[in-house]
């Protein structure tokens, strides 16, 4: 039996930890780099006084609430 993805989990897991929605539905790869690229925006976060941190906080969440909207089974 498969398991069910459910998009608002996914969504809200990158939202809190960019990537973890991706890791979430199984996409380790991408999960992984999101993580990277959050990590990495450290420096750009304090600069833009956090704006383009948050950017990449919704992108992910985004990405991760698509992924599993359209792939509901894992």
């Amino acid at each position: 039996m498969a398991s069910y993805r459910n998009p608002g989990t996914a969504a809200v897991l990158s939202l809190l930890i960019p990537g973890l929605g991706q890791l979430y539905n199984g996409k380790i790869l991408r999960g992984i780099l999101w993580f990277i690229v959050a990590v990495l925006n450290t420096a750009v976060w304090v600069f833009s006084l956090g704006t383009l941190g948050w950017i990449i906080h919704a992108l992910s969440a985004w990405g991760a609430y698509n992924y599993a909207k359209k792939h509901p089974y894992a």
